[in-house]
Formats: C-alpha cells, sequence, structure tokens
C-alpha cells in the first residue's frame, strides 16, 4: 500500500467516524469534502446536489475553493460534466479547455487544472456529484476514483441520515402535540390530580 492510499485509509475511517457522530449533517459533509481534498492532495473538493426538477447542481458543501468561484453561477446538470450523473467517474484532465467545463474562465482565475467527478448515488440513482479539484494536471488513477466514489456514497449516507432525522424529529414532534391535546380533553384539573397522587400498593 503506497502512501497515497494509506491516505485514503485513513480519510475514509475519519469520514465514517464523523458520519456516526453526533455532530450536524452540515459539519458531516464539510467534513466529508475537508477530508477528500486533503487525502487526495487537491486544491480542493465541492459535493454539489441536483435541484428536484433535475435541471442544476446547487453547492451543498466546498473546501478549498473561494466563494467567487463557489458563487459562479448556476451549474446545469446538462451543461457540467453531465456524464457523472449517468453514474459513472469522469475525469476532465484540462479545465479550462474541456467543452464539458461550463465555466472555463472561473476555473482558469480559481487556479484550477484538473476536475474528477464522481457521482453521489442514493439507492442507485444520482442526486448529485463530488468534484475533487486539483492545481496541477493529473492523471487521475483508478484508486482515486474508488476512493471519491466510496467517500461520495458515504456522503449520500449522511444526506439520508439528515432526511431521516428531519422526519423523525418532524413525527416526534406531531406525536408530542397530539398528547398534549388528548390529556388537555381530558380536562387541566384531572392532569393535575394524578400528578400528585401517591402510587397505590
Amino acid at each position: 500500500m503506497d502512501e497515497r492510499e494509506q491516505r485514503y485509509y485513513h480519510s475514509l475511517y475519519e469520514v465514517a467516524a464523523a458520519l456516526n457522530s453526533a455532530r450536524t449533517p452540515e459539519d458531516v459533509l464539510n467534513a466529508i469534502v475537508q477530508n477528500t481534498a486533503e487525502a487526495s492532495g487537491a486544491k480542493g473538493c465541492a459535493l454539489m446536489l441536483l435541484t428536484p426538477d433535475k435541471s442544476l447542481l446547487l453547492h451543498t458543501a466546498a473546501y478549498g475553493l473561494s466563494d467567487r468561484y463557489v458563487r459562479k453561477g448556476p451549474v446545469s446538470a446538462d451543461k457540467s460534466i453531465a456524464q457523472a450523473l449517468e453514474g459513472r467517474p469522469v475525469a476532465v484532465l484540462n479545465a479550462v479547455e474541456d467543452d464539458r467545463i461550463q465555466y472555463q474562465k472561473q476555473a482558469r482565475e480559481e487556479g484550477i487544472a484538473s476536475i474528477l467527478s464522481v457521482p453521489v448515488l442514493l439507492r442507485g440513482e444520482a442526486i448529485g456529484v463530488m468534484r475533487v479539484y486539483t492545481a496541477q494536471p493529473r492523471h487521475f488513477t483508478d484508486a482515486d476514483m474508488y476512493f471519491v466514489g466510496a467517500v461520495a456514497n458515504l456522503g449520500a449516507i449522511a444526506l439520508e441520515n439528515a432526511r431521516l432525522y428531519d422526519s423523525a424529529k418532524k413525527d416526534y414532534e406531531e406525536l408530542r402535540l397530539d398528547l398534549a391535546e388528548w390529556r388537555a380533553a381530558l380536562g387541566y384539573e384531572w392532569m393535575a390530580e394524578e400528578s400528585v397522587l401517591p402510587a397505590k400498593e
């Protein structure tokens, strides 16, 4: 196992630990993009999710990229490395000249040379992409693609956990309100009386 593969192994452990922690979903996603960039020796990393109509990609978490680049404009799902949304990784060696890059001028100004884009899949469906940006031209290896793909899948799990948590929290709040209404229907005096009566032996 070479040094980069060791970094990948360690980073996957860190991402899994973050996923299993009590951090907020936002913190987990930020940890994911930071770990990915650092482990791959890249300039930056971003996780983008599809809008409900699947026409645009929205930056959800980013690391190592300027606000100007992140907010450069709407990222079209059809124009910006669209093949990644078909379920396979796409490597772009020259980001400032490749027609698959929607914002070539901004990539040049940001100092981006190469981009690896992998799908974020949830139950077999692409819900977004994770992208790794390098400052120097790079021929991405299979190990690079497998690592970023694995992290992207962990990102999808983090998003699903957040959705399930929000749903469970909403269900709990609705149940709590239902119980409060049910108790109120029985009468406040009954509730107060029951709360001070000693337990019968």
